[in-house]
């Protein structure tokens, strides 16, 4: 059973899941964590582990055919399509996209957010929002820029400068320093899943409550995503994966991320989503037919959600790249796969956006099952895989021993100088 720790900034300030973070969370209010034993911390650190190299390993797979029809990836990869991590656009078998990038980001700014609270400037999307200009800087520097005293430990490493197929809608959004909203967000138009697939670390805030990580998740996917389907499946996925790590089961998880979309302005797509994936799992044996009927944002009526039994093969349509589509293919796929590697097969073999599908997929995965789960090939092979691990350590180092890293009883400066809050 996960940590099931405290309770976030509603239970200390107040906060109302339909308010903003900027009224409640802009001064000194206290997240409380509880406290942890050892087996909590044990648990709780295999689930952040799960959550980070499973959505890296779920990108990786689905990079090499994130831009081919069904049929092109059976030509490519045999008839029952892809089975394994293979070399894609970007470089050999293993290698990440800008999805993972932007997720390691992420982690990155929410423990910087978290260290912060010590200063008494607590705005979590404002560190967000610096995170991802960071990332957006390996995006057209040549390497670590030393002069750049914001930068941290995860901004100097190198294999971080690489252009990995990043969403125009990421670029876009993070080419300037103005902090997209809700009521202002940047892109309105955008709709794609790129926001959602970075959006899998908000979920690992187990000390805060559901409806504070949905809007935070939201409020973040806003500052480049700006439809609210793209937004609101971010949120969703975030909350899942809450739930997940708090120790839900994926169904319970889903039902209750549900209960809070329905108050969300713009909720029905991505509502509806969720429902078609729901409502494809008792159809019949999983297959590729369901996944690709899902990928389209067909509905039940569709040929997918209906016929064929083979796990990677089938006959599927061409499928679509919304963001809420993709969270269905995730969900349908965790909740039918025999264990990770099969789940992941079927999450990248359609003609939707395979490889934000294979990460969405991979972080639920890897939240419910823990790190251990992961096939240790495909892991062996992960490109970064070092500085996910060590990531995701500081992260849960952070998250249930944070007074004693940092704070004004704290003379070690150590923590400081990998996530710096007092500049940039």
């Amino acid at each position: 059973m996960a940590a099931r720790v405290g309770r976030g900034p509603e239970a200390a300030g107040g906060h109302a899941p339909g308010g903003t973070l900027g009224g409640t969370l802009g001064g000194r209010t206290r997240v409380t964590t509880g406290l942890w034993g050892r087996a909590e911390q044990q648990d709780f650190r295999s689930r952040v582990r799960g959550a980070l190299l499973g959505s890296a390993v779920g990108d990786a797979l689905g990079a090499p055919v994130a831009a081919l029809s069904p049929d092109a990836i059976r030509e490519a990869h045999g008839p029952h399509g892809l089975a394994e991590p293979a070399p894609g656009p970007h470089g050999p078998r293993g290698t990440v996209t800008a999805a993972t990038q932007l997720t390691l980001f992420t982690v990155d700014g929410l423990i910087r957010a978290h260290v912060r609270r010590d200063t008494g400037a607590w705005h979590p999307p404002t560190d967000i929002h610096r995170a991802y200009l960071r990332w957006a800087a390996t995006q057209h520097d040549w390497g670590p820029d030393e002069r750049r005293k914001d930068n941290g430990w995860l901004a100097r490493q190198e294999w971080l400068y690489a252009r990995r197929a990043p969403d125009r809608a990421c670029l876009t959004g993070f080419a300037d320093e103005v902090l997209g909203t809700l009521d202002q967000p940047k892109n309105p138009a955008a709709r794609g899943a790129a926001a959602a697939a970075r959006s899998a670390p908000f979920g690992l805030l187990v000390g805060w409550e559901p409806g504070l990580v949905l809007q935070l998740s939201t409020e973040c996917a806003a500052q480049s995503h700006g439809h609210p389907a793209a937004y609101l499946t971010a949120g969703a996925l975030a909350v899942i994966v809450h739930g997940l790590t708090r120790g839900d089961s994926l169904d319970a998880a889903v039902q209750r991320t549900l209960g809070l979309l329905g108050a969300r302005p713009g909720h029905q797509a991505v509502t509806d989503a969720l429902q078609r994936a729901l409502a494809a799992v008792p159809q019949g044996p999983p297959s590729a037919n369901a996944v690709s009927a899902l990928a389209s944002g067909e509905g039940l009526g569709g040929r997918g959600a209906t016929q064929g039994t083979d796990v990677t093969g089938g006959t599927g349509g061409t499928g679509g790249h919304d963001a809420e589509n993709a969270l269905a293919v995730a969900v349908y796929c965790a909740l039918v796969a025999e264990d990770i590697p099969h789940g992941l097969r079927l999450a990248v073999n359609h003609g939707g956006d395979s490889a934000s599908a294979g990460a969405l997929c991979g972080a639920l995965l890897g939240a419910l099952h823990g790190e251990t789960a992961l096939p240790g090939a495909w892991l062996a092979d992960l490109e970064g895989r070092a500085t996910l691990l060590e990531l995701a350590d500081d992260f849960a180092l952070e998250m249930t021993q944070g007074p004693s890293l940092h704070g004004p009883n704290v003379s070690s400066s150590g923590w400081q100088t990998r996530y710096p809050t007092d500049i940039g």
